[in-house]
């Protein structure tokens, strides 16, 4: 079996580009049904953010997928005319890839604390679908660990890192303050709550809108008033900022209806993919608009740049635990069976004396001596298992197969090989 993944992101590919291989929810599914019907492509995921999409595939030993191809089909695309946009990658740097994309290496906001959850959000949608398998369970399970580890000891990022903070932090190099103005939120998922609260908390008064079937069972962040999304055009002209973040495939913003409703300045930050906003209303005098690309986090400290190094240490350990399960699975089930067989006789060998020690005690004491019995035999599994997955490591693979065939052969389920105390 073999993983390949290919892709469009934020470093190769412009905004419009990108947005042309957005998909919904309902795209996903759609496509995944479709591709479960392939032969020899076992699994496959979906990662979908503002900064990139990435299908993920495990497939058959010697099948080479062209999966561009097949997102073309499903976005009605010319692969020949996109493909220079397009990133490939298999094997070990597809592994690489995915690991250093978990933990925020790879986000257009270093460390952006959103990464993880669109990961595994990506893996369990996927498996909701069917379309997973264990392979691409287990890598992207790990995955997601191993960015867990490296958020909890390494700083990459300030504590909220996300492209709203972003974006705060860039209007206030230039000049612009939030506080006391007027702001409109255009989207009530994930990122305009997340905006909501961001720009609330620099003080700004924040309206956002609600689509009027979802009103009454929607909450919106605390202390932020609400306005249905029919009606954003009439709070538009008192608006000092309006930001979109909005999974909408249509423009929330049309330049018609903005030349109509402006009576003042207003800055409009569009942090959706596919746009949101029409870019020609950049054009219109008294507006300044921006776009999700504007918001890059630039020059890389030499402290940041450490950071990063130790990251990439902590993930090299991680991706090659994953490794060890990858190309050892075919004997997984031989190493669990030898690996019970040896608990089993341990226990076989302490059980007799632990009982003769405890006819020695008083009745109060059994309990204790019974709690002491389970921690080591607990103590003896994990032993067991740091010394199999440590040979694992150590030796080379045919030798590992070997031992595990004569320790299978050594323990085999028989009277003869299991009498206690042999």
């Amino acid at each position: 079996m073999s993983i390949y993944m290919t892709g469009i992101d934020h470093t190769k590919a412009p905004l419009d580009v990108r947005a042309v291989f957005s998909f919904t929810k309902k795209n996903m599914a759609k496509a995944m049904e479709t591709w479960k019907k392939i032969p020899g492509l076992h699994g496959c995921v979906m990662i979908v953010t503002c900064n990139r999409m990435e299908l993920w595939a495990s497939v058959q030993e010697g099948m080479e997928p062209d999966l561009f191809e097949l997102l073309c089909r499903e976005k009605g695309a010319d692969a020949q005319q996109y493909r220079k946009y397009a990133v490939f990658r298999e094997g070990r740097e597809a592994v690489n890839h995915l690991f250093e994309v978990s933990c925020g290496l790879q986000s257009r906001i270093l460390g952006e604390d959103q990464i993880i959850t669109q990961v595994k959000d990506a893996l369990t949608f996927a498996r909701e679908q069917y379309a997973t398998d264990n392979v691409l369970e287990v890598l992207f399970r790990m995955a997601v660990t191993a960015g867990k580890k490296v958020k909890t000891e390494v700083l990459l990022s300030k504590k909220d890192s996300s492209v709203i903070h972003r974006a705060v932090e860039v209007l206030k190099e230039e000049g612009f303050s939030l506080y006391g103005k007027k702001c409109m939120v255009i989207g009530n998922g994930e990122m305009g709550r997340l905006s909501a609260n961001v720009i609330q908390n620099e003080g700004a008064d924040v309206t956002v809108t609600m689509r009027s079937y979802r009103s009454g069972v929607v909450d919106i962040p605390r202390g932020c008033k609400r306005i249905d999304y029919a009606a954003r055009m009439t709070l538009f002209p008192q608006c000092d900022y309006v930001i979109s973040a909005t999974a909408s495939p249509n423009y929330t913003l049309r330049e018609e209806e903005v030349r109509a409703a402006l009576r003042g300045p207003v800055v409009l930050i569009d942090l959706a993919v596919p746009r949101d906003i029409e870019p020609s209303v950049g054009n219109l005098e008294g507006v300044t608009l921006y776009d999700i690309d504007y918001f890059d986090a630039g020059h890389l400290s030499a402290q940041t740049q450490a950071d990063i190094a130790r990251a990439k240490e902590i993930l090299k350990e991680q991706i090659k635990e994953f490794f060890d399960w990858y190309e050892g699975r075919d004997v997984i089930e031989k190493i669990q069976s030898v690996r019970e067989a040896v608990v089993e006789d341990f226990h076989l060998r302490t059980r007799k004396k632990t009982k003769e020690l405890g006819s020695c005690l008083q009745i109060a004491d059994t309990e204790m001596l019974q709690e002491y019995q389970k921690y080591i035999e607990m103590a003896a599994e994990k032993t067991i298992n740091k010394m199999m997955f440590g040979l694992r490591r150590k030796v080379c693979d045919q030798t590992f197969r070997e031992c595990m065939e004569a320790l299978d052969s050594l323990y085999e389920k028989d009277d003869h090989n299991r009498q206690q105390g042999e």
